[in-house]
């Protein structure tokens, strides 16, 4: 199967971090590729950080294991000049036949960016990276040679070849929870990525399409099943609560910067029954995951998600998926969604049947 054009979002997957596979992480990177592209996901999103493998080479795993499928790759500036990026994509791209996306990373772990002498504070960090993208954007977009003089870079007369052939271009991902995050996007072009909450609803139901400036994406982990019981069966059992994960979610609270973990944090202390709300933090609190999750039935699932496709949500990264089957259900759960959509081709109905998923 490939891109399911049926799917009212594009859905992206993520890859799975190198700390938790066991065995050969090439075949596990290869094998979560294959579930997303067998699901009907457009991409699948890389991480970038000192505890990972380098993106760019996980990604070129994506790119020989699947036909359709475009890794998201996680740029951080201070690891890599905005040339090296241009040229990496437009290397993929003529390598593979295949767009590469970017996720424009502005900070990550503070001990990370303290170990390169990375003093830079958070909003000086997107006004860097709208440096950073605007010279990686030019480059992409081939014409004349770039010149650029601004705070944080400097480039003249650089040209990028062999030039990006212009259906291969790249979207471009940044977090939007901050004010300077989101202006980051609205500059760019590019997905302001937020994670799903009774504040980031609030926060778009005060804005008509007529005025809406950013595209808008979403970032959540989703486990769906026919039954709220048996998905809430899944849930409780694949995330426990455990002390020590609430401990070390205090600690990074104690150290981070980060808006949208303290936004996270906050409607978790606010929610009145957060053991099995909707969007669910216990994995966040336990500091088993970085995003909040959806569960339930595939059809309540779906009603969620309809909420946030009605307030202008283009893109849904999810969670790392544990199984192939979980990607399924997770489609069948956008499918099941109040609007109109065209039957389920046979060739994703042989998958689920594969795997015991009714779709």
């Amino acid at each position: 199967m490939g891109v399911d054009d049926r799917l009212p979002v594009a859905l992206f997957s993520t890859c799975p971090q190198v700390d938790d596979t066991a065995g050969s992480y090439r075949a596990a990177v290869a094998e979560v590729a294959k579930w997303s592209e067998t699901a009907g996901c457009g991409g699948i999103l890389v991480y970038a950080d000192h505890r990972q493998l380098d993106p760019w080479l996980v990604a070129q795993t994506v790119l020989e294991s699947t036909r359709t499928l475009s890794p998201l790759v996680a740029v951080q500036p201070v690891y890599m000049h905005p040339y090296t990026v241009a040229k990496m994509v437009s290397s993929l791209a003529h390598l593979y036949g295949r767009r590469v996306h970017l996720n424009l990373v502005s900070g990550g772990f503070k001990k990370d960016l303290e170990a390169l002498d990375d003093p830079t504070p958070h909003d000086a960090r997107y006004a860097r990276l709208i440096e950073y993208a605007a010279i990686v954007q030019k480059l992409l977009a081939g014409g004349p040679p770039v010149t650029f003089h601004g705070d944080f870079y400097r480039v003249s007369t650089l040209r990028l070849t062999p030039a990006l052939p212009p259906e291969l271009q790249p979207d471009l991902y940044v977090a939007g929870s901050s004010a300077a995050g989101l202006d980051a996007a609205r500059m760019l072009g590019a997905v302001a990525v937020k994670y799903p909450g009774a504040e980031t609803l609030q926060e778009w139901s005060f804005e008509s399409g007529a005025r809406r400036t950013e595209r808008r994406g979403i970032r959540v982990g989703i486990i769906a099943r026919e039954t709220d019981e048996e998905a809430w069966r899944v849930a409780h059992a694949r995330f426990p609560v455990e002390r020590a994960g609430q401990l070390t979610h205090a600690l990074a609270m104690k150290v981070s910067d980060s808006v949208w973990h303290r936004q996270l944090s906050q409607e978790a202390r606010l929610a009145a029954d957060s053991s099995e709300g909707m969007p669910w933090l216990v994995p966040f609190q336990n500091y088993k995951t970085m995003c909040p999750y959806l569960v339930g039935s595939r059809e309540r699932v779906g009603v969620e998600l309809a909420r946030y496709i009605a307030a202008g949500v283009e893109t849904v990264i999810l969670d790392i998926p544990p199984s192939a089957e979980d990607l399924l259900e997770t489609r069948a759960a956008v499918l099941a969604a109040p609007w109109s959509a065209p039957p389920i081709d046979a060739g994703a109905v042989d998958a689920a049947r594969a795997l015991g998923v009714c779709l």
